[in-house]
């Protein structure tokens, strides 16, 4: 073997692998923590679903909705006196009332971020009939500029945030010998229950029902007199909620996870859900974001951790080969009441 191989080859057998075994040893406990992760994916996927399907626009911005809401939970856990490995004891009616209260700062925190990112950014293109060119140029660049209003919370004295757990992790019960949680069950349940309550909202509401419509066919849906302007702001402020909701059960499982950038990568993952169950689909964003969790978690193992991203977009590129709308591929418009 020519010696300056040799380093290279050493060096590529620990990160490059094909263990069955591994993944056959650890398949339950990446089950569990591939549905935990795919919960989160799954909420964050529905913002990107829900404008999609309205405004055919990828909002790349999305991603820091998200960011604001765990900076939001950040600062709730703070102020309450909560740190990581503290040692201060709470019941259950504590704890619910504590996540209750990091829930709605961080949704409507979110939330207002997004509906002042759709006033700001997106609007002003739509008055003007900018092309979708813009409008995606503009939610990279609004990206950006969210992300370094957050990284200049060193003015706030917070550019050194220590990790914040409310919640101790406690198993539960065990699947196949696969430890359960208490954190992984409570983001596994909460984001499939929220996922039902969006669902529920746009396909049994009035307020749902003009989503869809707008959706479909806008310039008929206003002649049938739904204020397009109205469901508009409604589909980001549905988008931020979720995106909110989705930052509380992220620091959660990630207790130092309030990062200005975090959301970059996080935001790839989602969006690549959404486009894997059929971007648009609310039914695709779930099941998207909890196969994505999934492959990711059982791609760490056969392949090894370092590959754990590329076999998560290699399955996601090889679905949409087989299938460009993703795995349900129905469009919101044509959501059935």
């Amino acid at each position: 073997m020519h010696p300056t191989l040799t380093p290279f080859l050493a060096q590529s057998d620990q990160w490059i692998r094909f263990d069955v075994g591994a993944f056959a040893e650890q398949f339950w406990n990446n089950t569990v923590d591939g549905l935990t992760q795919g919960g989160i994916y799954a909420l964050i996927a529905l913002g990107y679903t829900l404008v999609y399907g309205v405004l055919k626009l990828i909002n790349f911005a999305h991603s820091e909705v998200f960011v604001v809401g765990t900076f939001a939970t950040w600062l709730v856990f703070y102020g309450l006196g909560f740190r990581s490995g503290g040692s201060i004891e709470l019941g259950i009616g504590e704890i619910v009332l504590y996540l209750g209260i990091a829930l709605i700062a961080a949704a409507a925190t979110s939330a207002g971020t997004a509906v002042a990112l759709e006033r700001v950014a997106y609007r002003p293109l739509r008055k003007r009939n900018a092309p979708k060119l813009a409008f995606l140029i503009t939610a990279i660049g609004a990206s950006f500029a969210i992300q370094y209003i957050l990284r200049l919370d060193i003015f706030f004295g917070l550019n050194q945030r220590p990790a914040i757990r409310l919640l101790n992790p406690e198993v539960l019960f065990e699947i196949f010998g696969a430890p359960v949680t208490n954190i992984q069950v409570i983001i596994v349940l909460a984001s499939i229950l929220l996922w039902f309550v969006a669902d529920y909202f746009v396909n049994r509401t009035r307020l749902g029902r003009g989503i869809r419509a707008v959706a479909q066919d806008p310039d008929t849906a206003t002649l049938m007199g739904v204020n397009k302007e109205r469901v508009i702001v409604i589909t980001f402020l549905v988008g931020g909620l979720l995106a909110g909701a989705a930052a509380l059960f992220y620091m959660m499982k990630i207790p130092q996870g309030a990062i200005f950038n975090g959301g970059f990568l996080l935001g790839i993952k989602a969006f690549a859900a959404a486009v894997l169950g059929g971007i648009g689909n609310l039914r695709g964003a779930l099941l998207g974001g909890l196969v994505l969790g999934l492959i990711e978690n059982y791609g760490q193992s056969l392949f090894g951790g370092e590959w754990k991203d590329v076999v998560a977009f290699v399955v996601l590129v090889l679905v949409l080969m087989l299938r460009p709308t993703g795995l349900l591929g129905e469009a919101l418009g044509k959501a059935r009441a």
